[in-house]
């Protein structure tokens, strides 16, 4: 592999989790003080996978020269593989956090 497509998978990996690794809406903004709703974790959760498929895009420009077109089995199987790097970030904010803060 390719250093390139390193990068490309660490950074899908934190931007996967990021929405729920955070209180602040779309990463800039103060968070709400009753805090963030699960609809607003996905929706971010939706734009950062925007966000790292422009940088894929934009990575296989840089790399190859061009810009394959894929049908709509790629971006549902990179949606599914977007979703699994998530798991760390949605457990720990649903379950291992608030099980971490009974242990103490």
């Amino acid at each position: 592999m390719t250093a390139a497509v390193i990068l490309l998978f660490v950074l899908a990996l934190v931007a996967a989790n990021l929405p729920w690794l955070t209180e602040r809406r779309f990463l800039l903004f103060a968070p709400p003080a009753d805090g963030k709703r699960e609809w607003l974790r996905l929706l971010e959760w939706l734009l950062l996978f925007g966000v790292a498929g422009l940088l894929a895009a934009g990575l296989e420009y840089q790399v190859i020269g061009e810009i394959y077109a894929q049908d709509w089995e790629f971006w549902v199987v990179n949606l599914c593989l977007f979703a699994v790097f998530a798991l760390p970030g949605f457990i720990y904010h649903h379950d291992l956090r608030r099980y971490l803060r009974k242990r103490r």
